[in-house]
């Protein structure tokens, strides 16, 4: 496998206090790694950092091979068309119906016909596990289930090589939170997608994760695969897994 995206030596602070301090790792295409941590340790502070959300302020993160911070805005772009995101609360516009939010990447980024864009949405939908149907639909008719995969649906628009996802099963019940796992390594293994997913739940790390990464304190404390890490003596991995059945 290749690396599909590269994050070295990242340092970040918030005013006056340090966020990451030297985070370096590795994703391989095809790989579903999930990043753990304790409170406060920077997840999501990376995850938009490698979103270009914010800003570091030192080290690079490279994606797709190209440095984020030295390219033009037209091949920035050309590089966000090639992933996908899913936000933790779904980030759907409730203005509009689910079929139109799946179709904004598609408006947005492409000269596909109208015809082309509905044909690619209830595409979506379906691969989604959800009901081409359902594109009539407003987000507020939809239980959190179906605005978590009407998401992943819009994240998909664009045939992504990468799905960034922050806490995929966040709000969801235990049946419905393991059919979206399902769902993810599916999608992974039939379609050759690369995952990066922020997560607290540790279904997900038991059951879909291939590589895991911990952070604490701003730091990379612990990466490998689940097994790996779960063998490793340090307080907050200990008291994390002690949770597991």
């Amino acid at each position: 496998m290749s690396e599909i995206l590269e994050v070295q030596d990242i340092h970040s602070r918030f005013g006056e206090k340090e966020i990451h301090r030297g985070v370096s790792f590795k994703l391989e295409r095809g790989e579903i790694t999930s990043i753990i941590g304790s409170s406060g340790s920077g997840k999501s502070t990376l995850f938009k950092i490698i979103l270009g959300l914010n800003r570091q302020t030192s080290g690079k993160v490279i994606l797709f091979g190209e440095d984020l911070t030295q390219i033009d805005s037209e091949k920035l772009q050309s590089v966000r068309n090639r992933y996908g995101v899913l936000f933790q609360n779904g980030a759907l516009f409730s203005a509009i119906s689910v079929g139109e939010n799946i179709a904004v990447p598609l408006v947005e980024q492409t000269k596909f016909s109208e015809k082309a864009v509905a044909e690619i949405v209830s595409l979506r939908l379906a691969l989604s596990g959800l009901d081409p149907k359902d594109a009539g639909k407003m987000p507020s008719e939809l239980s959190g289930g179906m605005r978590k995969r009407a998401a992943l649906a819009r994240a998909l628009a664009l045939e992504p090589e990468l799905l960034f996802l922050d806490e995929p099963t966040s709000g969801l019940d235990p049946i419905n939170a393991r059919a979206f796992d399902s769902l993810i390594q599916t999608l992974s293994r039939s379609l050759g997608l690369s995952v990066l997913m922020v997560t607290h739940d540790l279904g997900s790390i038991n059951s879909i994760t291939d590589k895991l990464l911990v952070l604490d304190e701003g730091k990379l404390i612990a990466q490998g695969s689940v097994m790996e890490v779960r063998a490793i003596k340090h307080p907050w991995i200990e008291e994390y897994f002690s949770a597991s059945p």
